[in-house]
């Protein structure tokens, strides 16, 4: 199986960045084929243009379709599975993930009477959070999170579809003992021993999500 991967994150010293690289392991260690759309090092240009605009707005398919989209839809055509890694902004994925969904889901190719775009065997979603999911306020920004994602921008484009968030990620202003154990277990760690925390947990997971495709 080749999987086409939509990585977004701006730095590689992140969390979001190991899990990446932990899921290309599994990916491998399991004999599948993959390739890397990462947006930051690619420096894709998430602004519609005018141009894309009067095209979509319009849709006008008479109207050009620059490049740089026409490589990411053909990666998209000749992948089995598509994953998107990238952490939460404000309950959103980063702007340039975003953009790349705005540009690359033209007309023609993700809607319209006749879409070239295949229906892929699965869109996964791998999606690093810095709150906790225990919280009602996370469990709602998950609910919209999928109804956008998955309801909305892959819809039928897949057969089959999944967001699964790593929550606790964030660094908590320095306070790194809660991101490795989680908030209800730090004041118990100590008497609990040596433990696996939870970026050793969440990086194990990744592993296993790549490998078992």
């Amino acid at each position: 199986m080749k999987v086409l991967i939509v990585y977004c994150h701006p730095s590689n010293n992140s969390f979001t960045y190991r899990l990446k690289e932990e899921f290309i392991s599994g990916l491998v260690a399991a004999g599948h084929q993959y390739e890397v759309s990462d947006l930051y090092r690619m420096n894709f240009n998430e602004t519609l243009s005018e141009n894309e605009y009067l095209r979509e707005g319009f849709y006008d398919d008479r109207l050009t379709i620059p490049e740089d989209v026409l490589a990411e839809q053909k990666k998209i055509n000749e992948a089995d599975m598509i994953t998107f890694i990238y952490p939460v902004f404000w309950t959103e994925a980063p702007a340039k993930l975003v953009g790349w969904i705005q540009r690359v889901f033209t007309f023609g190719f993700a809607y319209g009477d006749a879409p070239t775009m295949k229906q892929l065997n699965k869109a996964l979603f791998l999606v690093c959070m810095g709150g906790n999911l225990s919280d009602s306020i996370r469990q709602e920004q998950l609910k919209a999170m999928e109804t956008v994602m998955l309801g909305d921008r892959i819809c039928n484009r897949a057969k089959e579809k999944e967001m699964i968030v790593f929550d606790q990620m964030t660094r908590e202003y320095g306070k790194e003992e809660i991101r490795k154990v989680g908030k209800k277990e730090t004041r118990e760690a100590g008497k609990q021993g040596k433990r696996e925390d939870n970026i050793a947990i969440f990086l194990k997971k990744a592993y296993e999500i790549g490998y078992g495709l």
